[in-house]
């Protein structure tokens, strides 16, 4: 158990999106004290001064990670710079914050949980859904819908500008069905707590600004050893459509239960990273009905105003990393899960470039 009083001294590896509000976490917690930016572009400047100025600013992480001496490290690169980055840092004895996925190959997701445990330094991933109380009480009552589950989840982004750079960005490395389908893939194997079996997947390549063995659509369906099933479809790049981009839906033979957002899933809004996170409200329906066969239930709304924003979200997952730090948390769990959600995607992705049902 480490001292709680002492800060926890971070460096902040990768400025955009996520990175910028990791780092706007540290910032705001007493409990860490942020002894770099990195990042190749500029945005650490930009970040820097929206922070109030005044952090070290590097161009390159190895450089970053001699010359502040940290304790943590947090990595919010590119997916394939995080299996390199984590190690490295994990070797160099500090404690690691990386987003998902863990790396960009079952391989290098492997390699980091092994000098995780080889360490015995904390390794947290950036599973941000688990860290949200509506998202928790939606794999929860999940478990009250009986067995076995049919779960239909997606998210497709229509995207221009610096979202599409973004993507296309990601695209050079992972599909959508990797880089965002690891996120429903791990909801999905909570809800279930059984083992998949076998996966079979679609993908389309709608663009010619992406690599030649990519695809920037995907669909995946995976079955599970106690008769569950679940979907899950990503599209990236300015055509995709906003029709039902917002589908997160589990049904069993109790009933179902569905997550409802009006307004996070209307038009133009699959864009928004904000729009990602949100739930709104839950809507539960009851199967049973009575001897005149009509329903013996009315459906339940669960209305969920008071739900975290996604900065928020940001500040619990670090404080998830503050106390697996402080409190010598067992890891080896959310590590585990992490490893693999991500073997099971890539099984997706192995499936969408062979045609072939692979088994797991």
């Amino acid at each position: 158990m480490e001292n709680q009083n002492k800060k926890v001294r971070i460096l902040v590896v990768g400025c955009g999106n996520m990175g910028a509000s990791h780092a706007w976490a540290y910032h705001i917690m007493d409990e860490f004290e942020i002894v770099g930016l990195v990042s190749r572009g500029k945005s650490k400047e930009l970040l820097n001064e929206k922070m109030g100025g005044g952090y070290p600013l590097y161009d390159d992480f190895e450089t970053a990670l001699a010359a502040s001496k940290p304790d943590a490290v947090c990595i919010s690169t590119y997916p394939d710079t995080h299996e390199a980055y984590a190690v490295k840092a994990m070797e160099s004895g500090c404690h690691v914050f990386v987003e998902k996925p863990i790396a960009s190959s079952v391989e290098g997701a492997e390699h980091v949980q092994q000098v995780a445990k080889q360490t015995g330094k904390k390794l947290v991933v950036g599973y941000i859904l688990r860290h949200h109380p509506s998202w928790i009480q939606f794999v929860n009552m999940a478990g009250d819908l009986g067995k076995p589950l049919v779960m239909r989840m997606n998210l497709n982004q229509q995207s221009d500008g610096a979202m599409w750079t973004l993507h296309r960005n990601l695209m050079s490395s992972l599909s959508p069905i990797v880089d965002c389908g690891v996120h429903y893939i791990d909801v999905m194997c909570q809800m279930t707590r059984s083992k998949p079996t076998q996966v079979y997947a679609i993908g389309a390549r709608l663009t010619n600004e992406i690599p030649q063995d990519n695809y920037n659509y995907g669909n995946l369906q995976i079955r599970f050893e106690d008769g569950s099933v679940g979907w899950y479809e990503a599209g990236w790049g300015p055509m995709v459509s906003e029709t039902a981009f917002f589908v997160k839906d589990v049904v069993g033979p109790k009933g179902s239960v569905s997550i409802v957002a009006k307004e996070a899933g209307g038009t133009g809004k699959s864009g928004s990273i904000e729009a990602h996170t949100k739930t709104e409200s839950i809507l539960r329906h009851h199967a049973s009905l009575t001897k005149e066969e009509l329903f013996a239930q009315e459906d339940e709304w669960f209305d969920l105003t008071d739900e975290p924003d996604h900065q928020e979200l940001c500040n619990r997952e670090q404080a998830y990393f503050l106390k697996a730090i402080q409190e010598d948390v067992d890891l080896s769990d959310h590590i585990e899960d992490a490893v693999n959600s991500l073997r099971i995607a890539f099984a997706c992705d192995k499936s969408v470039k062979t045609g072939e049902v692979v088994r797991l």
